[in-house]
């Protein structure tokens, strides 16, 4: 009998049934793929519509069956066995969805970031067509979060918070830092009668954020304390309306202060301007930066901003 020729294919597979005993079961791997991207127990039960005690309990099960430890204790973290079982995962579930006699999937993803109200309207959002045309398979979410205060959608991908920089809870990238000048409404400026000489502005109505005031006063010579009184704000969209409101002089901010100096509703009062003690971060949690929309966004603004 003649040996059947193949012609250079490779022979085709099938399943054997006796191997089935080593498969885990489906559920354990959609929980392993979304905690791995979650990085969060909490997260997990909620996109899985299951409770936190089963997305422990499966992770474990798994763990079990393959006699390994996917991820460390702590953290989440991946270990070496994970990431590489998380690939293996991932291509296996994205062939279980692709079948015969059905639309091709449209290979989209949805990106969620965590933005400060000002930053996005005055430095994001002007250049995302960029973004959205160089990946335009990503969908973006643009959630708000709040600057200063840390406050941020927990369910959010990417980050962007405004402060110094000390977190010790994600990971982070400097993408935009900026400088600062006192800026009132030009009405407030011909009725305060500003002279170019800050050391002759004894007094003057002031609104802004806490201990952004005292360096500027020192960088130009006055030996003045942090202004105790009138409003504050921690937001530089809300500093900025309220200066041009006539509120007072407010410590603007060149670049996210530019639409309010391009139009004219705020004048500097001073060519002096100092470095601002705060600067946007992009933050992530660990892990985050696995996923290819994540690491093609983060590397997009940081080269953009």
């Amino acid at each position: 009998m003649s040996t059947p020729r193949n012609n250079g294919q490779r022979p085709t597979r099938f399943f054997d049934s006796r191997s089935a005993r080593r498969i885990p079961p489906i559920q354990c791997l959609l929980t392993f793929e979304a905690l791995a991207r979650l990085r969060s127990v909490t997260l997990t039960a909620e996109e899985l519509s299951v409770t936190p005690s089963a997305v422990s309990h499966r992770v474990r099960q798994l763990e079990q069956v393959l006699g390994t430890q996917l991820f460390g204790r702590t953290d989440f973290s991946l270990t070496t066995d994970g990431q590489k079982y998380l690939q293996q995962v991932r291509e296996g579930l994205g062939a279980l969805q692709c079948f015969p006699n059905h639309p091709v999937a449209s290979g989209r993803t949805r990106l969620k970031i965590a933005v400060t109200p000002t930053f996005a309207r005055c430095m994001l959002i002007p250049r995302l067509a960029q973004f959205t045309e160089a990946h335009p398979e990503i969908d973006l979410t643009l959630q708000v979060a709040i600057p200063l205060l840390d406050v941020v959608a927990e369910d959010a991908d990417l980050m962007v918070r405004y402060g110094v920089g000390h977190y010790a809870d994600v990971e982070h990238l400097e993408i935009a830092r900026d400088v600062y000048t006192p800026s009132p409404h030009p009405p407030f400026c011909a009725s305060a009668s500003p002279s170019p000489n800050p050391k002759t502005r004894t007094s003057c109505p002031c609104c802004g954020a806490a201990g952004v005031v005292a360096p500027w006063f020192l960088a130009a010579g006055l030996d003045w304390a942090e202004p105790t009184e009138g409003s504050q704000f921690n937001d530089v969209g809300l500093l900025c309306d309220a200066a041009a409101a006539g509120m007072g002089v407010a410590p603007v901010r060149l670049k996210l202060g530019a639409p309010w100096l391009d139009n004219g509703t705020l004048v500097r009062l001073f060519d002096l301007e100092i470095p601002s003690p705060h600067a946007h971060y992009l933050c992530w949690r660990t892990g985050t930066m696995d996923r290819w929309e994540c690491k093609a966004f983060a590397e997009w603004v940081a080269q953009t901003m």
